[in-house]
């Protein structure tokens, strides 16, 4: 029995192969139709609003395509709670539970930019078994579960073989209150940027996973981050052979909001560098004092 944490969720909530494998087809599907929606909206957005905070944006593609997702789930397994990012909690259990992002990047896709995902994950107490991560514009589909394998399309994925933090690419993003907190990520960003190929940020958390979970990126960490932006790309990772934790230290937890994921190789070196970041705003880098103006 393998050590990761996916096959551990799937053995304890009592997941067969045969399970395992109904339950990936439906989450396929669902994440496959959902990009297909996304894409039909792609370019024709009429209505854009803020939630929560500024910048924190939905679209009408937003809740057409969880409206069919949650329906479909709904319809597929019906005994599984789904937790939705527009709807909010769907079910009374908190063994089994779906958790949807029908639009991860919605800024992204608001304003063109071709760098979006449909995420549906599943969990067993918070804890990832499986997941599909429709990236539409590349059309990649991205969806692995324990047994099965991982895979990208139909070709089997793993992540890279980068065995040293100075020749990594990394990725990272910054969560909506990042002008309200210290912990804001800038500092961290600007550290590894010099300690590394480079950071990439592109605004999308599921394509950010699916993307190392691929080897096309190394490693990747954020915080801020909401249980549907996590649950699918975390189990893809773990099945492509990396590794996922908290960061600077500690386990993984959906509920934490935290993540750094990468290759076996970097992960103590990237949570080693981590742990001597500096917040901008304590005097690092040079700065006194960093000031962030809401648009």
């Amino acid at each position: 029995m393998s050590d990761k944490n996916c096959f551990k969720a799937a053995l304890l909530a009592g997941l067969n192969e045969e399970n395992l494998n109904q339950l990936t087809n439906v989450a396929k599907f669902a994440a496959k139709e959902g990009g297909n929606i996304l894409m039909q909206y792609y370019g024709k957005i009429k209505n854009i609003k803020n939630k929560s905070r500024s910048g924190d944006l939905v679209t009408e593609a937003d809740l057409a395509c969880e409206e069919f997702v949650v329906n479909y789930l709904n319809s597929k397994t019906p005994k599984i709670t789904i937790h939705a990012e527009e709807r909010g909690l769907n079910g009374l259990s908190d063994e089994l539970c779906w958790y949807v992002d029908p639009l991860d990047g919605t800024t992204n896709y608001a304003h063109g930019y071709p760098f979006f995902a449909t995420s549906i994950g599943l969990a067993w107490r918070d804890m990832p078994v499986l997941g599909a991560i429709s990236i539409p514009f590349l059309n990649e589909l991205y969806w692995g579960a324990p047994k099965l394998g991982v895979y990208c399309n139909n070709n089997r994925i793993k992540v890279s073989s980068s065995n040293v933090l100075i020749n990594s690419l990394l990725v990272t993003g910054f969560a909506y209150d990042r002008c309200e907190v210290k912990d804001n990520n800038y500092a961290e960003f600007c550290y590894l940027t010099h300690r590394t190929r480079g950071v990439r940020r592109g605004g999308a958390a599921a394509v950010d996973l699916a993307f190392v979970a691929s080897g096309r990126l190394d490693g990747y960490w954020e915080r801020g981050l909401a249980k549907w932006d996590l649950a699918a790309g975390a189990a893809l990772i773990e099945l492509a052979g990396g590794l996922i934790s908290d960061y600077p230290k500690g386990d993984f937890n959906l509920r934490k909001g935290r993540i750094l994921a990468c290759t076996p190789a970097i992960q103590k070196e990237l949570q080693t560098e981590l742990n001597k970041v500096i917040p901008l705003e304590e005097g690092s880098y040079g700065a006194s004092k960093l000031r962030c103006t809401e648009p």
